[in-house]
């Protein structure tokens, strides 16, 4: 984990093997711990994970939190670890983070897989009164309990992971908690999206709610050149939880060993 320059950035682990690094980012109302089932079954790999700023471990780091702020954390991240040869893992908010990140061509970047990524242009379904209505989703711990069993899955996980599903979406501060549903989701970052000149692997689940196969594949492959798209069956929006397995062997062919 970093230390010496905690107080200036969002708290990471670094876990030191093979490369290339595969950097980790989190969901809107994850943790860098949201990557554990992943991580785990990856054991021998470089990795990085990292708890964005208000969330988390990163919780005393002042906001704003916006995608840009996030993605300027995540560059500055890279830079205090060392990381030179890394492919971006983002998952859902993390995915439009990871977006902008390799929009920037930052040395070293060999691809970028999004899982459940929030698309480039956001989808017609994210209106005013949707974002509205997502701000308060996590205002309770019942209402996250909600949100995990209607929304955000579509398995039976075990209780220790529902838990801390529960325990990590209440853990941000409300600057990170709101920034996301009131301004960071309808973003059109799509200008940005062209700019990736790396391999992109595009991640669903066949049954996720909050982006849909067809969203991804409307309104984020289109902005991607070359872009594949893998599609885990019966699997929702939190794909690193629900399906960790499937998705290790998809990072893996997409980003094998070196």
């Amino acid at each position: 984990m970093n230390t010496a320059k905690q107080s200036l950035l969002p708290t990471y682990d670094h876990r030191p093997g093979t490369g290339p690094t595969l950097v980790f980012l989190h969901y809107w109302g994850g943790s860098a711990r949201t990557w554990d089932l992943v991580v785990d079954r990856l054991a021998g790999r470089d990795m990085l994970t990292v708890d964005f700023r208000g969330w988390s471990r990163s919780r005393s780091l002042d906001g704003p939190c916006t995608l840009r702020r996030l993605a300027d954390d995540t560059l500055a991240v890279l830079a205090d670890a060392g990381v030179t040869d890394f492919v971006l893992v983002g998952h859902s908010m993390g995915g439009k983070v990871a977006q902008l990140v390799a929009a920037a061509r930052p040395a070293g970047l060999r691809g970028i897989v999004l899982v459940a990524s929030a698309p480039a242009k956001p989808a017609p379904g994210v209106t005013a009164e949707y974002r509205e209505g997502l701000s308060h989703a996590y205002d309770s711990e019942e209402s996250v309990a909600d949100a995990r069993d209607h929304i955000l899955t579509s398995t039976e996980l075990p209780e220790p992971i529902r838990s801390r599903i529960v325990a990590d979406s209440r853990a941000g501060t409300d600057a990170a908690r709101l920034e996301w549903p009131l301004r960071g989701i309808a973003e059109d970052i799509s200008e940005h999206t062209r700019m990736i000149d790396v391999p992109a692997l595009v991640v669903a689940g066949e049954h996720d709610r909050v982006e849909p196969v067809d969203v991804l594949r409307d309104h984020l492959v289109p902005h991607l050149s070359g872009a594949d798209l893998v599609v885990i069956p019966e699997t929702g929006h939190l794909v690193p939880l629900e399906a960790p397995a499937d998705l290790v062997d998809a990072i893996s062919a997409f980003a094998p060993a070196t």
